[in-house]
């Protein structure tokens, strides 16, 4: 790399700043927070820390995102475009100009659009940053251009549909109201490590209320061993677990019969077909004492201020929809919703209200043209005629925001289709990541505080301004400067493309209700709640006839896109444990669970120096038990097989998960590993119901030891 362009490593803390400056944190985690972030000078920060007058921040924040300058100031940042040299997938690269970097993708887009037609061309992006402009911006150029469309299920899509099947909107009570339940369940997430404000509120209610804190999880991490009660599970039981709690919750006597007969659908059917659905029943399934299923019981149904604080562990199963639908209608059938610091909360997305017109370029949108599955990348890529809905092949890509070689499910297919020397890969990034790697094209992306952008809480219910706080080392450019010179290049209109991110702001602000961008960096932040009435749905829920459907129709839940698929005809009508999962058998004695590692974000900050040391290496979690039958010691190299592939890491023995049951927390970079197979080698694309999503936590596989 050259030196000139290379960034300052990060002054002491002990350096006085020259200012303090306030923006929000840009990644893939609903805490969203807002920060405060020592500036030393104009390419430099010191100290990052929460926003202590943030309602939701509260002060917090999480250890990845207090060390950024570590990240922002990293020796490695790619700092000026490169353009492959050698074979693809050797690495090397030579130093290229912007200009002709932007022509030579310019012309290979024309090149493969001459040839197979606009849809062959497939930008790809994700979560990277959440900032509106910045994420988003690229189907601007997707939609003017006609290149096929992004269906995008790598993440949310199974829980948000279980979530909407019972309530009928992607909404909730305040999550500040954590702090003024007595009972607060954090369900199917990890907020230790991934969400650590949820347990800032939930400590809180503790402290103040005597409130107790339940844990659901697969494994005994950091949030289940806070927890007053932990409750631990199979992976992919949630749908049973929380069919027993209803069936004990009912057999007691403990349900609100007034709040399920004035805002629920079907609470007499529902009684019925819980009742050969008991602890009995549930512990076969789970792997759960039923004493332990009783106790949780017992705990909701005689604490109605109980607050369920759902996750994002339901999108990783194939059940996941069912099994976030049958978790959310214990809050119904305990009337939970009539109290502050009651209810269920997942995702407060549908109080935004956003008009993206301008930022997505939605008044250029063709709805002819095909919208690819986003975790299905690997049989895209390989020319699956299915995956391509029978379509031209895909000969080119801009990737923003995202890493498939590392994140993608399915990997070896992903690796495959990456490698065919007819596919043109641009890939925009911070970092020389695996993606960028096979790539003919490299450019040098701004981080957060390089740039103008606008973020929204999807854990809470704040906007917040994200403005540009310093300059970017090197040559390194914003998504949007990236999309604004190609489209100029490939005779692209459209008025986003002739505006900056500040007026792209402004205009979506002012256009969606929230102000302008001028206020918003003034007061930092607009809290977006609405009142209590509507936040619990008071006044009904929002179905036609306002009630909370325990009988939702699977077809017809809203959600972002009309694409179906996966297996919605056997969906379970009522709350039910659906085995749909990838269930262990004779030849795959176990299920595993590909859990986030605290010390990473997905595959961000796998590079940052603190974050490599708290990991160390690879591991698998497997019950001390489990690892005495088959001659496993601590430490031992370990192969985990499946179809798909095979994988070799290092067995950790563990007490805390169930026997028959394995966690490799993740997102390591294949390089991590021997022989360069990620833990995503064992993961399935195949699509789930109703509207896609990724099962990385529902997979079958073998364990034996290493022979060398």
């Amino acid at each position: 790399m050259n030196e000139m362009f290379r960034p300052k490593t990060a002054r002491s803390a002990a350096v006085k700043p020259i200012r303090t400056a306030a923006t929000a944190c840009p990644h893939d985690c609903p805490s969203t927070c807002a920060l405060e972030v020592d500036i030393l000078d104009e390419r430099t920060i010191g100290r990052v820390r929460g926003a202590a007058d943030n309602g939701y921040t509260a002060g917090v924040i999480c250890a990845k995102v207090a060390r950024y300058a570590e990240r922002i100031h990293h020796p490695d940042r790619l700092l000026q475009p490169l353009r492959r040299t050698g074979a693809k997938g050797s690495g090397t690269f030579e130093p290229i100009a912007w200009d002709d970097a932007l022509d030579l993708v310019a012309e290979a887009f024309i090149k493969a659009e001459q040839r197979h037609g606009s849809e062959a061309i497939w930008p790809y992006q994700y979560a990277g940053t959440m900032g509106l402009v910045m994420r988003d911006g690229i189907h601007r150029l997707r939609h003017v251009k006609k290149y096929s469309g992004f269906h995008s299920t790598i993440c949310v899509n199974p829980a948000w549909t279980g979530f909407i099947a019972g309530t009928g909107l992607l909404a909730g009570p305040d999550p500040r109201e954590m702090a003024k339940s007595d009972c607060v369940v954090i369900w199917g997430t990890n907020a230790v490590s991934t969400q650590v404000n949820v347990m800032t509120h939930a400590v809180r209610a503790r402290k103040d209320r005597g409130a107790k804190i339940v844990a659901i999880d697969v494994y005994m991490n950091g949030t289940m061993l806070q927890a007053d009660l932990p409750i631990l599970i199979r992976p992919g039981t949630d749908g049973a677990l929380a069919c027993a709690v209803m069936h004990c919750v009912f057999r007691d006597g403990k349900a609100d019969r007034d709040f399920l007969a004035q805002h629920t659908d079907a609470p007499l059917e529902l009684e019925e077909h819980l009742r050969s659905r008991g602890p009995e029943w549930a512990s076969r399934i789970t792997g759960c004492p039923v004493e332990t299923i009783e106790e949780f019981a017992r705990l909701v149904g005689d604490t109605k201020r109980t607050y369920f604080r759902l996750g994002y562990g339901f999108s990783r199963s194939r059940n996941g929809a069912p099994n976030m639908h049958a978790a959310s209608c214990i809050a119904a059938v305990t009337g939970a919703w009539r109290y502050e610091g009651g209810g269920a909360f997942h995702n407060n997305g549908a109080i935004f209200h956003w008009d993206k017109t301008l930022i997505e370029g939605l008044d250029a949108v063709d709805p002819s043209i095909r919208s690819l599955d986003q975790s299905r990348i690997g049989a895209v890529l390989c020319g699956d005629a299915e995956a391509l809905w029978n379509g031209p092949p895909v000969t080119a890509m801009l990737i923003q925001n995202t890493n498939p070689i590392s994140v993608a499910p399915n990997q070896t297919l992903v690796k495959q289709g990456f490698a065919r020397e007819d596919l043109f890969v641009c890939v925009h990034e911070q970092f020389m990541t695996e993606t960028a790697q096979v790539a003919d094209l490299v450019l040098p992306a701004t981080m957060f505080l390089e740039h103008d952008d606008v973020y929204q809480g999807g854990g809470h219910q704040y906007i917040l301004a994200g403005p540009k706080l310093i300059e970017a080392p090197g040559e390194c450019r914003s998504n949007h400067e990236v999309i604004v010179g190609l489209a100029k290049r490939l005779g692209a209109e459209h008025r986003g493309f002739d505006m900056s991110p500040h007026e792209i702001i402004d205009w979506t602000l002012q256009h969606s209700g929230w102000g302008d961008w001028e206020s918003l960096k003034r007061n930092r932040w607009v809290d977006c709640q609405p009142d209590f009435d509507t936040a619990h749905y008071t006044k009904g829920f929002a179905w036609p006839g306002g009630k909370f459907r325990f009988k939702p129709e699977w077809p017809t839940v809203p959600f972002r896109s009309p694409w179906h698929s996966g297996p919605v005809d056997d969906m379970p009508v009522l709350p039910d444990h659906w085995q749909v999962i990838e269930e262990a058998d004779e030849e795959h004695g176990f299920r595993l669970a590909t859990s986030p590692a605290r010390s990473f974000l997905n595959s961000t900050f796998t590079e940052t120096p603190t974050a490599l040391g708290r990991e160390q290496k690879p591991t698998v979690m497997i019950h001390p038990d489990d690892a005495a039958a088959l001659s496993i010691s601590d430490g031992d190299k370990v192969i985990l097989g499946n179809r798909r592939g095979e994988v070799r890491l290092h067995a950790k023995l563990f007490d805390g998960v169930r026997r028959g049951v394995l966690i490799a927390e993740s997102i390591w970079p294949n390089a991590a590993y021997e022989d360069g197979r990620g833990i995503n080698t064992l993961t399935g694309a195949d699509p789930i119901a109703p509207y896609g999503g990724a099962a990385v936590h529902d997979n079958r596989v073998w364990i034996k030891p290493s022979v060398n």
